[in-house]
């Protein structure tokens, strides 16, 4: 508990999110694992945590902030607003509330979770009942999540220009949650859009209903505005399907037993025939399947390294 808490603060400091103190009983076997980064005024946080936990009693300490929780799995519960209620966050779910004091909480064993801390000022007007609460796979939940991802592998470049733009477009983006609507002409947001496709699109390369079009529902955008977005990082959305699809074929090639056969990766991979999916193979790497199974199996340590290196991509 305490390296967790040292390494919070080292990150975070207490002028965005001050940890609230944990109850002696769950900080014995206190087992948590995450990553977090303070974003100018706004601070966010993955975890993972193993145990249950609980804090101690919360008094006093004034806050005036936005938290979001955004709970995978497990549970986590709020103090209730000034003595009201306690608020239960299940899996599946996300809540956003406007705070002005250091507030208690609990959580389930084995919860996955994000969690946001957020300015007021420019989101306070939108929380009127001061608690938002929705499904955590709605299109502007996974563009926040999303983005949030690319801010923690992108941040130790980012220069103090590049943290303002991303800590504006954190904003951005909540303010979509909180509206339940995203702004499809506000151009920061491109690259969150372009990122939670992404994700959406790795997780369902061999459905063949996967299109542009299913992504712009799953996200809630037209199809029109998420091909603007991948327009602004030079790809477009079906040439990353179908390179993602040829790197997951490819990997296949170079299992050591039960290797498919040109025509069930095709059809796996959702490409016409195999016809079809060896001219794009070859396109895409510079040696026809076969070609490459074979010079694949001639070399073992070039077999470890693409292995490694597929399996780091996805």
């Amino acid at each position: 508990m305490d390296a967790f808490r040292r390494g919070w603060e080292t990150q975070i400091g207490n002028d965005v999110f001050r940890l609230p103190s944990f109850s002696p009983d769950t900080m014995q076997d206190f087992r948590a694992e995450g990553r977090v980064a303070k974003v100018g005024d706004a601070a966010i946080a993955d975890l993972r945590v193993a145990s249950a936990t609980r804090t101690t009693e919360v008094s006093g300490d004034e806050q005036d902030l936005i938290t979001l929780y955004v709970v995978r799995r497990g549970a986590w519960t709020l103090d209730g607003p000034r003595g009201g209620d306690a608020l239960v966050i299940p899996a599946g779910r996300f809540l956003m509330r406007r705070v002005d004091r250091l507030s208690g909480f609990e959580t389930t064993a084995h919860i996955r979770t994000k969690f946001f801390a957020l300015p007021a000022a420019e989101l306070k007007p939108l929380l009127t009942n001061h608690i938002i609460t929705g499904p955590v796979n709605s299109g502007e939940v996974r563009l926040l999540t999303a983005f949030s991802d690319l801010i923690h592998t992108t941040m130790a470049d980012l220069g103090v220009p590049g943290v303002k733009a991303a800590r504006d477009t954190l904003v951005e983006l909540a303010k979509a949650v909180a509206k339940g609507r995203f702004d499809d002409v506000e151009p920061r947001l491109a690259p969150a859009l372009v990122q939670a496709a992404k994700e959406i699109a790795d997780r369902r390369l061999a459905d063949p209903e996967l299109s542009t079009a299913t992504l712009a529902r799953a996200l809630n955008v037209s199809t029109r505005t998420l091909q603007r977005a991948f327009a602004t990082v030079d790809e477009s959305v079906t040439a990353y399907i179908r390179s993602r699809r040829l790197e997951k074929a490819r990997h296949e090639l170079t299992l050591p037993s039960g290797r498919p056969s040109m025509s069930e990766l095709a059809a796996h991979w959702q490409f016409a025939d195999g016809s079809h999916f060896t001219r794009a193979f070859k396109k895409e790497f510079g040696q026809t399947p076969t070609e490459y199974a074979r010079s694949h199996q001639a070399d073992p340590l070039l077999t470890n390294r693409r292995r490694a290196d597929n399996e780091s991509r996805g």
